[in-house]
């Protein structure tokens, strides 16, 4: 409806295109090739829609963050690339969650990454997911596409440090496991000390995680508080050749990806659909969310890296409808924006109301 009064065709038309397939990961994937850095992962993360009426498809209960509860409505799976050399993240699509059969919803957000293996490992290897996905079946899964996953253990997860077998000559059998990992006591033997400064200290160690049934590299993380330690964490790799501070520096980077959602929600609709139709909703949530890329590849990467500011959705949405508003006054009251005189105040009132202005 919006793009029927703001845009040059009518709304029957918008309607009737948003039916068609758009192939928003190859789109995106080009973005990601132009602008990012080097240093780039795949993020997941799933994200509540709600969504009124019984006769969408894919509707159920699904958890909200926001509201700490399972809510009503729908839910999309949605995949991101994490630009570590800008410290931000870009959209690559939007896959809805649909009712469930024989599997379940851990085995369903892995069969989405196992079916886009080939197409994933083309960008990058590293899969960085929350705590929730710290499971066997979701790990098990990605690691036999060939795809690593970097995530976090829960403060009670059971790992064993890793010996060499040595036959003793004594009867039975030879013990392989080494002793349970105790963080209170830790066995400087297997741990080093990777960084260390007044915020915080990160331990690193290869040691076998019993609930993965595998071999990890564990970022153990101390935050410190006025010298003390405050908390802790256990952060994971399944490639136990990256280093401890780069597992730590790709979880943080992860909560990028919840800007995207931020942003998509409040100023480029994606809550408001009214379809009910799964292959309209799907191009609605891909091109919301492609919105989002597009203003910050025009708005934000075209600056200068050590120029740019934090980068605001609320004030590209502002110019944008200042842009609009201001061309229809000048077409309307035959004003010549482009005389000298009058420069500055068209500057003025295309940032009229910015953040930033």
């Amino acid at each position: 409806m919006q793009l029927g009064r703001y845009g040059k065709y009518g709304e029957q038309r918008y309607r009737q295109q948003f039916e068609g397939d758009f192939d928003s990961f190859n789109f995106n994937a080009a973005l990601i090739h132009q602008y990012c850095g080097q240093r780039i992962a795949i993020a997941f993360d799933p994200s509540y829609i709600p969504k009124s009426g019984k006769e969408t498809e894919g509707l159920g209960w699904y958890w909200s963050g926001c509201a700490k509860k399972a809510k009503w409505g729908l839910e999309i799976g949605g995949i991101a690339v994490l630009d570590l050399d800008n410290h931000t993240a870009l959209h690559l699509e939007a896959i809805q969650t649909l009712p469930l059969e024989s599997e379940t919803l851990l085995e369903f957000y892995a069969r989405i990454f196992k079916d886009k293996a080939e197409e994933l490992k083309k960008l990058a290897q590293i899969v960085v997911v929350d705590g929730y996905f710290s499971k066997e079946p979701f790990v098990s899964e990605l690691t036999s596409c060939g795809l690593d996953v970097v995530s976090r253990f829960r403060d009670d997860v059971r790992l064993r440090y890793i010996i060499q077998v040595k036959k003793t000559g004594k009867r039975g059998r030879t013990k392989t496991n080494g002793d349970n990992v105790d963080f209170a006591n830790m066995d400087m033997k297997h741990f080093r000390i990777e960084n260390e400064n007044e915020d915080i200290r990160v331990f690193s160690a290869v040691v076998h995680a019993v609930a993965l049934n595998r071999t990890v590299r564990i970022a153990y993380v101390q935050f410190l508080k006025a010298g003390k330690v405050n908390s802790t964490k256990v952060y994971f790799s399944t490639d136990i050749e990256m280093e401890a501070c780069q597992v730590l520096e790709m979880y943080q980077m992860r909560f990028q990806i919840e800007f995207i959602y931020r942003d998509a929600k409040q100023h480029t609709s994606l809550t408001t659909c009214q379809a009910r139709n799964k292959e309209k909703l799907h191009s609605h949530f891909n091109f919301s969310l492609t919105a989002v890329n597009l203003a910050k590849v025009v708005h934000w990467y075209s600056i200068p890296k050590e120029e740019r500011k934090s980068f605001s959705m609320a004030d590209i949405k502002t110019i944008n409808h200042n842009t609009l508003l201001l061309e229809r006054f000048i077409c309307m009251f035959a004003i010549k924006a482009n005389v000298l005189k009058n420069n500055q105040n068209v500057k003025e009132l295309l940032l009229y109301g910015t953040i930033a202005a």
